[in-house]
């Protein structure tokens, strides 16, 4: 069954692989701590984000190699100020995804991912990242797929990240799983086909603790950063 877009409870949008392989502690800390809220903006809202992002996009082109070998077929930028009306979507995905007074970078990450492009199964560095990883997903529906990093063929679970919906990795999801964003002719959820098409990511990061990102702090290079 082909379907578009598929809209489910949010407690349905986890799928977990080889259940009753897992032990409990760690089923119950990914249920969680890997979430995702369905219709989290509205059409008007995407709308509104697009036409801000859009004009940056067209300059510059689709990529295959990303600087870690992570992405394929992507185009990314980092940007601070944005208008009025998106600073207030960027708002409630912090008050969502945060905890109050928490730390946040200032720059967000929009990573726009072409139709035939896909993200490889990866841990987003300390050096980048804190302890939540969260976004909004806008033009496609997608499935994030969760692969434990020693025990990848048993471990895995699914997040069906429909379009417009708000996702948020943190706990062991964060740290102990790779994920990774289907491709195209790979993309399901439990049996059900889900067409993923251009995919653009708008992506929040608190900021990293010296806990657990011990050394000098170095964010990676983009071309095209607006200040």
């Amino acid at each position: 069954m082909r379907l578009s877009v598929i809209r489910r409870a949010a407690s349905e949008l986890l799928y977990i692989h080889n259940a009753s392989k897992w032990p409990k502690a760690l089923l119950d800390d990914v249920a969680s701590q890997c979430t995702v809220q369905p219709d989290f903006i509205t059409e008007s809202e995407e709308a509104s984000l697009l036409k801000e992002i859009e004009p940056h996009m067209k300059r510059l082109r689709y990529e295959k190699a990303h600087w870690d070998d992570a992405i394929y077929l992507y185009r990314e930028r980092e940007q601070r100020r944005w208008k009025p009306e998106n600073e207030v979507v960027l708002d409630r995905i912090r008050k969502a995804s945060f905890k109050p007074g928490a730390a946040h970078l200032s720059y967000i990450h929009v990573l726009d991912l072409h139709p035939e492009g896909h993200i490889k199964p990866h841990i987003d560095s300390v050096r980048y990242c804190g302890d939540v990883i969260t976004g909004v997903s806008i033009l496609s529906d997608c499935v994030m797929r969760l692969r434990h990093k020693d025990d990848k063929d048993v471990l895995i679970a699914d997040l069906l990240l429909n379009r417009r919906s708000l996702y948020k990795l943190t706990g062991l999801g964060r740290y102990e799983f790779m994920h990774e964003i289907l491709a195209d002719e790979v993309s399901f959820f439990r049996d059900t086909r889900i067409s993923k098409g251009r995919r653009i990511s708008i992506i929040c990061r608190d900021i990293p603790q010296r806990e657990t990102a011990p050394n000098e702090l170095q964010y990676k290079p983009l071309e095209n950063v607006e200040t």
